[in-house]
């Protein structure tokens, strides 16, 4: 070569025959923009029937969705609910499992019928005056513009399911199977008609069930109210925040383990209610705050009031001298729950305004009507909020307006036992109590005539409940059922378990029945049967035309005009007629089972199931917030444990509310609010998918601009380990592989970290735990790959021969672990999955999540050369650390022009080093390794004893191709800038035909 030739191929641009990264995977994701590109691609290619196409014979994971309702855009909490059901359906199919997801809409009950009843509010109209079925067909049209916008706000969440086939709790199969719900309650005798009080919504005139009630501040009223005694020697005192439930008094409640005594008046102001001489029996703890509530200046104490003397009495109530009505006696009953915590140490009992009230007042029936006192629960309150007759002298007074504003009520029956003399002192209380959820308005316990399904009423021995499914003891009432498949059921996390057994346990009797027009009916029919009581008409020929008038028409049907001769037929004149209110929306919801798992004409892809209560391997799962273990959870394992025996689930999976950066309740009113749809116009919805998988689902979760900017990190930083992969993998040719047997230590051990991240992945997916999969994915790809493994082998990847066994095994083993990371990363990073996959892999219809997990070789786990590798990385750490201060000090620029000297004395370490070219591990030209003790200057690292390291600048030429120092970079006459290595890969490149010049 002469020294013109030899002067050109120095001036070359060895950067031209490198194997550096190539790719057209973006650095920059663009996923606002790539995202919709990709939902038209598995739209296009029938994605959810590949899937389904693809999982035929295998058992099936079935996750049933609880239906949303279809009355406003989708919020957070929708987007973290229904993207953690993608990844349990997602990851599950790539388990190996058939994992179908059949999105599903409530589409009946107030939110929606409130929604229509604005709208006439609006325009002046009354509800009233428009006909039942007219306003039915609003409310449904309106169910259906929303249903359709909240699928594609859904669909926009990269969520898989059969969208184009969804349940709705309104379609004419939905209602048909909702009725033949309600009756089988009432064939197999749990429907009866009773009267309770109920939570009810004045505002929206209907009785509301606890899921819809939650509890803010109210100012309340308060009363100390005196019941005379002609036998006890005073008056027995009561308190309550509820004055205008005194007409509805029917007893009051004492305890046995409290004592009461007899105090007097001894000085007070001549106009106090409270007047010297008066006489009140009172708990002696409370003595002392009745008093100061009453502004009395002197009392005494005359006695002990024994509770064995207070056993069978009666008093007074507070209007009989001046009301008529109310000379009826007031029994004192013994009650488990009062106390002497507040009040008075007696609780005014009015079983038509209270749970406990009630509750006491059925327990003690038998042996009040043995006493002579009538038993009748009055209802003194109608669904205006308004008093009826059974309040005498206070009929029309309001408890509250149409509004949920405070009435009338309050103040007449205060003036009332003003006049009676029998009001001993009166206050306000600020205090937590119950509003709907919806009107945002006070609710107030009323004595209302609805429908329940009882919980403990044993349910007749033939039904399919009693016989509890194949291989089920028969538990006798629908509690027991319920909570024998409580205990059947897997809960995640665990602590479900506990809270819904709970609330089973102690739940009263369910109330089905709403005073509504949009809904399903309880479309059964009853006549009279002696005072408040009804017959049920139990005919099957006249169900099965409902149920089919229901298919062909809808629930509609029922409210038609002459739809009761229609049904009755021949039995029009038996004196039956039709109930008119709807089922509570929580039973819809609570049939979704029995009309999307079991209708195999409709949803075809979920027939067949083979529950494992049933002895087959299939699985339901149910997924929602924790709230609803007393909402949808709670109604439809009573429902199906009423009709069928058992719970409608497997598995159970609960996650928390979502909450602003601060922990605070996201509201408008605040301007805390982080919108999915902003998030995915911003940044994307991977970003979106990314932050639900790697918070604590099953505790709240927080969220906002610092807490996307930190999830937008960790996702760039993924993103880019997978474009290096891309970008290095352009150069792999299947050819090239290298078996993992054949290759070198550091290769088999990455082998075996991806074998340790297979069972790690796969037991977290099974666990429902996204949270694990990607701190072990994230901690990998950052720790093990981008800052350890790829940052050694750029070297050799980038400028090692062709033939060069190194450069084609870490090219193998990048491969492998591309498409493990991209199959592991699909659940949670659906689009960007599958745009790295495709970008590996181009096709016409192919996906990443029609990928299995794949299966990892048992040869590539070796424990051993992990705890050499452990060891290697420890020493590792502090080369490097003595590098970072020499490059900070500006002594040198890349670890390239370090030589250091590294001591080792730990035996350990040092044999853990043997057959490990560790200038390559540490990416310096050059490294001595030395046994001997390192003088006191060397560099160290605390908790890393035995290894200390000098450092020292590389000594020789800098290669002009890979930038090593080396003495024997000119020593090849052909590459003279080069070292050795480099001018053999020089060789080989021109040999075939691949030398840029």
């Amino acid at each position: 070569m002469n020294k013109q030739t030899q002067a050109a191929e120095t001036a070359q641009d060895y950067s031209k025959t490198l194997f550096l990264p190539k790719t057209d995977f973006p650095m920059r994701a663009g996923l606002p923009q790539k995202e919709p590109e990709l939902l038209a691609r598995w739209h296009a290619i029938g994605l959810y029937g590949k899937l389904r196409d693809a999982a035929q014979g295998r058992d099936k994971f079935v996750l049933h969705d609880g239906p949303p309702y279809a009355n406003g855009n989708i919020h957070i909490g929708h987007a973290l609910n229904k993207i953690l059901k993608d990844f349990v359906m997602k990851s599950q199919q790539m388990l190996g499992r058939d994992s179908n997801y059949v999105p599903g809409w409530d589409c009946h009950g107030l939110p929606i019928e409130w929604k229509i009843e604005e709208e006439y509010r609006a325009k002046g109209r009354n509800k009233d005056d428009v006909p039942v079925v007219e306003f039915r067909r609003q409310c449904r049209a309106f169910a259906t513009k929303w249903l359709d916008i909240q699928r594609e706000e859904f669909k926009r969440l990269g969520i898989v399911g059969d969208w184009a086939h969804p349940y709705t709790t309104m379609s004419f199969p939905a209602e048909a199977q909702i009725a033949r719900e309600i009756m089988t309650f009432a064939k197999n005798g749990s429907l009866y008609r009773g009267s309770k009080p109920v939570m009810w919504s004045v505002v929206e005139k209907t009785a509301l069930a606890e899921a819809e009630v939650e509890y803010e501040d109210h100012t309340s009223d308060t009363v100390f109210v005196a019941f005379p005694s002609a036998t006890l020697g005073g008056s027995v005192v009561i308190w309550t925040t509820t004055p205008w439930t005194m007409p509805g008094n029917r007893a009051i409640a004492y305890s046995t383990r409290i004592p009461y005594g007899l105090y007097e008046v001894t000085e007070a102001a001549a106009d106090n209610w409270a007047r010297t001489g008066m006489r009140y029996i009172v708990a002696d703890k409370l003595a002392e705050s009745l008093f100061k509530a009453a502004r009395v200046a002197g009392y005494s104490r005359i006695g002990d009031v024994p509770a064995a003397r207070l056993a069978g009495q009666n008093v007074a109530h507070p209007f009989a001298d001046t009301l008529p009505g109310y000379g009826f006696q007031v029994p004192l009953l013994p009650g488990d729950h009062v106390t002497d915590e507040a009040g008075t140490g007696f609780v005014h009992t009015a079983p038509g305004h209270g749970r406990e009230d009630f509750d006491l007042w059925m327990a003690q029936g038998k042996a009040l009507a043995l006493m002579g006192i009538d038993t009748r629960i009055p209802y003194t309150v109608d669904e205006n909020g308004a008093y009826t007759a059974d309040a005498p002298g206070f009929e029309g007074k309001r408890v509250l307006t149409e509004i949920g504003a405070r009435g009338d009520a309050n103040d007449a029956v205060m003036a009332a036992l003003v006049a009676a003399g029998n009001l001993v002192a009166r206050g306000k209380l600020k205090h937590s109590y119950p509003h709907s959820w919806r009107s945002k308005k006070p609710v107030i316990f009323r004595n209302t005539p609805q429908w329940f399904i009882a919980m403990d009423k044993p349910i007749p021995v033939g039904t399919d409940a009693a016989h509890g499914g194949p291989g089920h003891n028969a538990p006798d009432t629908l509690r027991d059922i319920a909570l024998g498949a409580i205990e059947e059921t897997r809960w995640v996390p665990a602590a479900g378990q506990n809270r819904i057994t709970g609330m089973i346990a102690n739940r009263p009797d369910w109330v089905v029945s709403r005073q509504r027009a949009w809904g399903v009916p309880i479309a059964i029919f009853v006549r009279d049967a002696g005072v408040g009581e009804v017959e049920i008409l139990r005919d099957d020929a006249i169900n099965a035309a409902v149920i089919a008038a229901f298919e062909a028409e809808g629930a509609d049907a029922w409210y038609a005009e002459g739809a009761a001769e229609r049904f009755l037929g021949a039995r029009a004149s038996e004196g039956w007629r039709k109930v008119d209110d709807i089922l509570d929306v929580w039973f819809d919801s609570g049939s979704t089972h029995a009309f999307v798992l079991e209708d195999a004409v409709h949803f075809p892809s979920l027939a067949g199931i083979k529950r494992k209560v049933d002895g087959g391997a299939d699985e339901v799962m149910y997924l929602e917030g924790s709230d609803q273990h007393r909402g949808w959870f709670h109604s439809s394992l009573l429902e199906s444990c009423g009709t069928r025996g058992r719970a409608p689930f497997d598995v159970v999976l609960t996650h928390g509310f979502t909450l602003d950066e601060h922990g605070r309740k996201m509201s408008k009113s605040a301007g805390n609010v982080t919108a999915p749809q902003d998030i995915i116009k911003a940044s994307g919805a991977d970003i979106l998918r990314l932050w639900v998988a790697g918070a604590d689902y099953s505790d709240d979760q927080r969220i906002g601009k610092e807490i996307l900017a930190s999830t937008a990190d960790t996702y760039r930083k993924l993103r880019n380990t997978l474009r290096w992969m891309l970008g290095t993998l352009a150069h792999f040719d299947e050819g090239e592989r290298i078996a993992a047997d054949a290759m070198p230590g550091l290769e088999r051990f990455i082998l075996h970290r991806l074998s340790e991240l297979d069972e790690v992945v796969r037991a977290a997916y099974a666990a429902f735990d996204y949270n694990k999969v990607v701190a072990a994915l994230s901690g990998f790809m950052n720790s093990d790959l981008s800052a350890f493994y790829f940052d050694i082998r750029k070297d050799a990847l980038y400028c090692d021969p062709l033939s060069s066994l190194t450069r084609r095994s870490a090219l193998s083993v990048v491969d492998e672990t591309f498409r493990r990371l991209a199959v592991w990363l699909a659940p949670i990073l659906s689009f960007t999955a599958e745009e790295a996959w495709l970008a590996r892999y181009p096709s016409e219809a192919g996906s990443v999540h029609l990928e299995l997990f794949p299966e990892t070789p048992a040869g590539w786990r070796d424990e051993a050369l992990a705890a050499q590798w452990k060891a290697v990385r420890t020493v590792r750490r502090v080369v490097t650390g003595a590098i970072e201060i020499e490059r900070a000090s500006k002594r040198i620029g890349s670890s390239l022009e370090a030589a250091p000297r590294v001591f080792v004395t730990d035996a350990a370490l040092r044999k853990a080093l043997n057959g490990i070219d560790f200038a390559e591990v540490c990416i310096t030209s050059d490294l001595v390794l030395e046994t001997i003790e390192a003088p006191p200057e060397a560099y160290r690292l605390d908790d890393v004893a035995g290894v200390a390291v000098l450092p020292a600048r590389a000594e020789g030429r800098k290669c002009a191709r890979s930038w090593r120092i080396s003495p024997d970079v000119g020593n090849d006459p052909e590459f003279p800038d080069v070292t050795p290595r480099d001018a053999q890969a020089l060789r080989e490149l021109r040999q075939a035909g691949r030398l840029p010049w």
